[in-house]
């Protein structure tokens, strides 16, 4: 039987040994809740707050002088868009209660993450209008056409740092200059980008900034959404004073201590751990190239992730040769983990104008830091002799 390789750490990554212990030490301390009055609750609240502080201080976010930002604790990157979406939206119009206040004007990338997307579509089942701001064929967001977009009545532009599926890096930069002249605040979701490559929220200039910890190493169930200060949200959740209101409800210590020793890990190790991926992720693409000479590596052209590849094996069906690949003992996806149970084309392929037959046989292959070349090797290796025995079924 095969060993299993897995190269999907875009959907999750494995918890590093370190981090694991990090949050026994905090279970075993034992934190318990960090809004009680009493030793244990105070003890819990240092530990928490520790963490919040290095998470911020290694995300490049403010936390001194007269105006810090703010780091949320949430249960991941969805909570952390759907907060940011639905607070930034609301708080920019007080009046809005539901579907019967008045409406505004919102502009989300035409690649965003179905978190964003969803909750941008339920502002317009509200009656918000969305505009959304479209990509080149390389898969990176046109940045000219945001400011004829803007309107006085835009409350929020959503524009990820990072594209999942493709690893495509965006100007988010840019585009947050552009939206701060306007005074309309942009949120970006970085949760492909932190832990990956250096995010500085305060040089990106962005109003918030969205990270989950699975996708780093760190545990699941805990993610964070940075603030900038002044920056106002609305609630999304109610009936608690932790996190000034803002995302009530009991903080998991341990959690926050796992994210902690997660970004710390990949801050000590960052330059390596990147040139490293990106070496494993050429050697992959080259292997699959030579092997399938009619794949396409959708954005290739343009600046990427480094440990992210989303190929087309044209010629080929993509669930088909997925679910050869799985057999096979290689872990990939078909698109973002948040949409695999969709059979329609991928939003941010589509967007990018590639073609049917580009779109119908893509899978994304995504490395982590616990990626070894010989896997990469052996995947490849399995990955071709899928391709080769569907080719001689289609063309018998």
């Amino acid at each position: 039987m095969h060993e299993p390789i897995y190269l999907d750490h875009n959907a999750s990554t494995p918890v590093l040994p370190e981090v694991a212990e990090a949050m026994r030490a905090c279970l075993a301390a034992p934190f318990l809740n960090p809004a009680s009055q009493h030793e244990f609750g105070r003890r819990a609240r240092r530990a928490l707050e520790d963490a919040r502080e290095r998470i911020a201080e290694l995300l490049g976010a403010r936390t001194g002088g007269s105006d810090p930002d703010r780091v949320i604790f949430t249960s991941g990157g969805t909570e952390a868009n759907n907060l940011a979406v639905f607070g930034l939206a609301e708080a920019g119009d007080g009046r809005f209660n539901g579907p019967a206040s008045r409406c505004g004007h919102v502009i989300v990338s035409a690649i965003e993450h179905p978190s964003v997307t969803a909750a941008a579509d339920e502002l317009a089942r509200h009656g918000w209008r969305v505009d959304r701001l479209g990509v080149d064929l390389r898969g990176v967001l046109r940045v000219d056409p945001m400011a004829e977009l803007l309107r006085p009545e835009t409350r929020l532009v959503a524009a990820m740092l990072g594209q999942n599926e493709t690893g495509v890096l965006q100007p988010v930069g840019k585009l947050a200059a552009i939206c701060a002249r306007q005074g309309v605040p942009l949120h970006t979701d970085a949760a492909q980008v932190v832990g990956k490559l250096p995010v500085d929220f305060r040089a990106l200039g962005v109003s918030t900034l969205s990270v989950a910890a699975h996708k780093f190493h760190g545990p699941l169930g805990i993610g964070v959404l940075v603030v900038r200060h002044g920056v106002e949200l609305r609630p999304r959740l109610f009936g608690g004073f932790q996190q000034a209101g803002v995302r009530p409800g009991t903080e998991p210590v341990a959690l926050a201590a796992g994210m902690c020793r997660a970004l710390e890990l990949w801050h000590a190790e960052r330059e390596d751990r990147a040139s490293r991926l990106r070496r494993l992720r050429e050697r992959f693409e080259q292997l699959i190239a030579r092997g399938w000479p009619d794949a396409v590596v959708i954005g290739r052209d343009a600046p990427r992730l480094p440990h992210t590849s989303n190929i087309a094996f044209v010629g080929l069906d993509r669930q088909a040769l997925f679910m050869a690949v799985d057999l096979a003992g290689v872990a990939c996806s078909t698109g973002s983990a948040c949409a695999s149970g969709s059979s329609e084309p991928s939003p941010a392929l589509a967007a990018m104008g590639c073609p049917p037959a580009v779109f119908g046989s893509a899978l994304r292959f995504s490395l982590g830091a616990t990626t070894t070349g010989e896997q990469v090797d052996e995947a490849a290796r399995r990955i071709l002799l899928c391709c080769n025995e569907l080719g001689r079924k289609n063309r018998g």
